[in-house]
């Protein structure tokens, strides 16, 4: 051990910062099914996947040669066909895996990780897969033994279901052993072969009251690596638990006797990892309520009530590196968030690695977790829903597309520095609006109320007042309201504009107002919306939104600024009967349409780069003029409401379209999308949809057929949006649901 840490400790800044990658790759069992993550991701179907990665330039990956899908029936019906080629193809692209062998699962269907044959059962596996791939260097047998051990075995959610200490400690100690007798099948093969060993090191938080409970768990959160070193001795603080949990005392002997020390411990972390412990239940939800045999509390995430905010990467770091002297890696970033918070948040990460290794602690690698993105994570895998939470790659579109922490995984990987407006602002778990709870301080025991977080902690200073803005046009509308109202809460700094402030269709006031604020995007939510009344003032609707669209464009491409426009749905003329895709002629039938068509064609000439979102029909929480606002206003009140029943239309939330569009223009995505929550329906079918979910009557609604509205306008009778390049929104029916939350 001494040796290895001064050999460590010497060769620290010698040694290049690697950044590494990783897929999410669970198989975890519920009951008698079986989660498999790569079934979900399609990367078990996607060879080419490889070829993006190594775009990044990841120097390793963690890649899964996982038991449950190689040898679920045993080894002599093993099926190694497609790790065979995969791993060959890393190879050949010069990535080193980093191979996983249990990723939360619970080994092959006839055992179990409280089974006492696991150990040498997954030990049988581990030496096959050595023998199969004897050039494989690195391995991680068992990802997060001490998080799968309380899922499993403290809190029932994943097989075998069980909820006791003793089940935890069982499962715990049979993975550590499965781990160390694994290294030994392995280094049979490979003498040299190293263990990357990870776990979850969140943090406990307490009242004074619970003081001793943070203290135990505190403590415990470090067994397995504790294990693994052979440090649980009779002098240690969870000798006793363990014994009381029925881990014999020959069973924690066979640690000392064959310790399998990490050859680099792997640090994973999550904004909810730390817990804050309360007695004072009334103050939390009822669902947070537990407590132990001594006492009553409730168990919430710490990020929400602890006015220093999580403990953060370069603490827990150095907690590790003060009690191993081990090399560490950051084996998992990923948070499901929006995409500049992703970025801060990986951010963050990377400057923790800086700090310690100027520090000289022996840091040696950062990993861009869940390449791919999870599925279902917010049910912590055990029912699947189909939540995605996209991550450097998004899987919404037709290959998988890169987000914009491809952008920053390459530039880290080539040695450049982070650099991007959205970075100046702490991520939402430094900022006020995370706290649920009244804020306490957690760096002591004392129950002591605090009005306001102290919460910089380790993050960079915050000066996003002086940052590059997102300039937003049009101040009276509803897409630009929301577009102000939702970069609040995502930390975007922003100037909201009116026309009085920016005259669009003049290009010298687009210029002098450009120059001044110098926006690193600009945002076109203005526009010419009288759909019918631009029948006859044409001259006006093509001023506002075609010249007015295009003067933004060429003065963002000649400020080397982002641009977005939006554009509609009635540029179509309605005579197919499925969805229109991007690259889908235009033919508009009214003078709107035809502004918003040759807005289009003009913007993309004079700044290919601008981004322009086809939309339709959207309606949300936050003002009182979109349909179904009023269809509802106007049916409860016991009114009559005419919609037509012969139009059909793919309704889209506000909220979604605006989060996602900001998404798109982080990623520096450009050219047509089309942005819609995915379903069709008529007017008339919309209301009656809406009056339902909400138990109101529809006796008054009215439904005629286009023609008889009166409308001046012609419109299509069929617009709805379908997608070649991403179906990035949800359903309407989600999409509905959550406009009912939110208006109440």
């Amino acid at each position: 051990m001494a040796s290895m840490s001064n050999s460590s400790q010497d060769n620290t800044n010698t040694l290049p910062l690697e950044i590494w990658g990783g897929v999410e790759c669970t198989v975890n069992r519920v009951g008698e099914e079986y989660f498999d993550q790569l079934e979900f991701n399609g990367h078990g179907e996607r060879l080419s996947d490889m070829d993006l990665f190594a775009e990044l330039g990841i120097q390793a990956i963690r890649y899964p040669v996982l038991w449950e899908r190689v040898a679920p029936s045993g080894l002599k019906n093993a099926d190694w066909s497609w790790s065979d080629v995969r791993l060959k193809r890393l190879q050949e692209l010069g990535i080193r895996p980093i191979v996983g062998l249990m990723h939360h699962g619970s080994g092959a269907r006839d055992t179990s990780l409280v089974d006492p044959e696991f150990p040498n059962k997954l030990a049988t596996f581990a030496g096959a897969v050595a023998k199969r791939y004897p050039w494989v260097t690195h391995y991680t047998p068992i990802n997060e033994p001490l998080t799968t051990a309380r899922f499993s075995g403290l809190y029932g959610h994943w097989y075998p279901h069980e909820r006791s200490e003793f089940s935890f400690a069982r499962a715990l100690f049979g993975q550590c052993q499965g781990v160390a007798k694994s290294m030994q099948a392995i280094r049979q093969v490979n003498p040299n072969a190293q263990l990357v060993q990870t776990d979850d090191l969140g943090k406990i938080y307490s009242t004074s009251t619970l003081a001793y409970q943070a203290e135990f768990e505190n403590e415990r959160r470090w067994l397995s690596f504790d294990l693994l070193c052979g440090r649980i001795n009779y002098n240690h603080s969870m000798w006793g638990y363990l014994l009381r949990c029925g881990i014999s005392e020959a069973e924690l002997e066979w640690f000392l006797e064959n310790p399998c020390p990490p050859n680099i411990i792997g640090i994973n972390h999550y904004v909810t990892s730390d817990r804050f412990l309360d007695e004072r239940k009334e103050v939390y939800p009822a669902s947070s309520h537990g407590g132990n045999m001594r006492h009553e509390y409730a168990d919430v995430e710490a990020v929400r009530v602890c006015a220093e905010g999580i403990t953060g990467y370069k603490r827990l770091l150095l907690e590790a590196w003060e009690r191993y002297k081990l090399p560490l890696a950051i084996t998992e970033v990923h948070l499901g968030a929006t995409r500049e918070e992703q970025l801060r948040w990986f951010y963050e990460a990377w400057n923790a690695v800086q700090k310690l290794r100027e520090e000289n602690v022996d840091v040696r690698a950062i990993t861009a977790w869940a390449l791919l993105g999870s599925y279902d994570w917010n049910t912590l895998l055990t029912r699947f829903t189909g939540h995605y939470e996209s991550g450097v790659f998004d899987l919404r579109s037709q290959r998988p597309r890169p987000t914009a922490i491809a952008k920053f995984v390459q530039n880290i990987a080539t040695g450049q520095k982070p650099n991007h407006p959205l970075l100046d602002t702490p991520g939402w778990w430094h900022r006020q609006e995370r706290l649920l709870y009244p804020a306490v301080s957690c760096e002591n025991t004392g129950l002591k109320s605090l009005p306001t977080p102290l919460d910089q902690g380790e993050v960079m200073s915050s000066n996003s007042q002086f940052s590059s803005p997102v300039v937003i046009v049009g101040a009276t509308g509803t897409l630009g309201k929301a577009f102000a109202r939702l970069c609040e809460i995502r930390g975007i700094t922003y100037r909201l504009l009116s026309r009085r402030e920016m005259d669009i269709t003049n290009p010298d006031s687009v210029d002098a107002v450009l120059a001044e604020l110098k926006p690193w995007v600009v945002i076109n939510a203005a526009g010419y919306v009288r759909v019918d009344d631009a029948e006859n003032e044409p001259d006006v609707c093509l001023r506002v939104n075609t010249d007015g669209a295009k003067n933004l464009a060429s003065a963002c491409a000649h400020r080397n600024a982002a641009f977005l426009t939006f554009s509609s749905d009635l540029v179509f003329d309605g005579t197919v009967f499925n969805p229109y895709v991007e690259n889908n002629a235009v033919a508009p039938l009214n003078v709107y349409g035809r502004s918003k068509a040759l807005a289009e064609k003009g913007v993309l000439e004079v700044n290919p780069a601008s981004l322009v979102i086809r939309t339709s029909a959207f309606f949300g929480p936050w003002d009182d003029y979109n349909f179904v606002t009023i269809a509802l206003r106007q049916l409860s009140a016991g009114n009559t409401f005419t919609a037509a029943f012969d139009a059909t239309v793919s309704p889209t939330y506000v909220p979604d379209l605006v989060n996602t569009s900001l998404d798109l223009l982080i990623d520096g995505e450009s050219g047509i999308w089309h942005l819609a929550n995915v379903g069709a329906v008529s007017w008339a079918d919309l209301a009656r949809l809406v009056a339902k979910r909400a138990g109101i009557s529809i006796s008054g609604l009215i439904t005629l057929p286009t023609q008889e509205l009166g409308l001046v306008a012609p419109r299509p009778s069929y617009s709805v949006l379908g997608s070649n390049r991403g179906e990035l929104l949800p359903s309407l029916d989600f999409a509905i649901d959550r406009y009912f939350q939110e208006v109440g």
